[in-house]
């Protein structure tokens, strides 16, 4: 764990959102929206909680993070770079032909990248294997994985909860990015997901809901999640969609969309350009 302080996180935080941006502008293509609403937990597991060195990504004992919403890896990218994985320079190949930088997750391509997501509903399930695996070997990291509120239609959602509370694996943390929206539109028009908490108690995992933008409020919620030694947790971050840019708050249009030139310069304005 690093001393990064709240007001250093925020930086940071700045910086990947406007890294997301500059990619997007120059790719003319990805996701900024979904991105936005969990750089502020990305900032917190990247360059303060996990245990990992950008020098070894295959360390063995290294903690791991699967991206479940891989549509969102354009802030996972960001991070990565600026951790030192690999030069900021690679950020301006996104989605290009050749470039280690795709436009969801390739473990193969992308060091720092744990596991190949994007295909929604899969990434919880092979989270609960990763926690499966370090039990076996008696490794004591900790796998997080992250999940979208659209997923959690996803049948396999539910099928890798009922795995991971029946191994009680207290290693495993999961965040829902709880920002009411999927693709097609709100949460609620299309599948009515509420209550998600009562839903995941159910299933019998150690839950806690978050500000998920407030990084005191995460830092604390992961300290807690660790403190339970027979039950996964599932840490519900009520976020908002495009959270950073005033134009792209909780406007479902940017869940895949291109800023022109002058949304650019108001992000640039915003955000900060060092």
């Amino acid at each position: 764990m690093s001393n990064m302080t709240i007001n250093n996180l925020q930086d940071v935080s700045h910086r990947l959102r406007l890294d997301v941006m500059n990619m997007v502008y120059e790719a003319k293509d990805g996701h900024p929206g979904p991105a936005f609403s969990i750089a502020d937990l990305i900032t917190v597991l990247y360059f303060k909680e996990m245990r990992i060195d950008p020098k070894n990504p295959s360390w063995e004992d290294r903690d791991r993070f699967v991206l479940s919403k891989g549509h969102a890896c354009t802030v996972l990218y960001a991070a990565l770079a600026r951790k030192g994985y690999f030069s900021v320079d690679e950020l301006h190949g996104l989605r290009k032909y050749g470039s280690i930088l795709q436009g969801h997750p390739d473990m193969n391509k992308t060091p720092g990248i744990d596991i190949t997501s994007g295909s929604l509903g899969n990434g919880l399930g092979m989270a609960v294997g990763m926690a499966l695996a370090a039990r076996y070997q008696q490794k004591d990291f900790y796998t997080y994985a992250v999940i979208g509120d659209g997923e959690c239609e996803e049948g396999l959602i539910w099928e890798s909860a009922m795995a991971a509370s029946k191994y009680k694996l207290n290693h495993l943390i999961a965040f829902l990015d709880h920002n009411g929206w999927q693709s097609g539109g709100s949460i609620q028009d299309i599948s009515g997901l509420e209550s998600v908490i009562n839903k995941w108690e159910s299933f019998n995992w150690n839950c806690q809901i978050i500000p998920g933008h407030d990084f005191d409020e995460i830092i604390n919620a992961i300290t807690k999640a660790k403190l339970c030694k027979d039950k996964p947790s599932m840490i519900i971050m009520n976020t908002i969609k495009g959270k950073g840019l005033p134009f792209m708050e909780n406007d479902n249009s940017w869940h895949k969309r291109v800023p022109t030139e002058e949304q650019m310069k108001e992000a640039i304005k915003i955000l900060g350009d060092d």
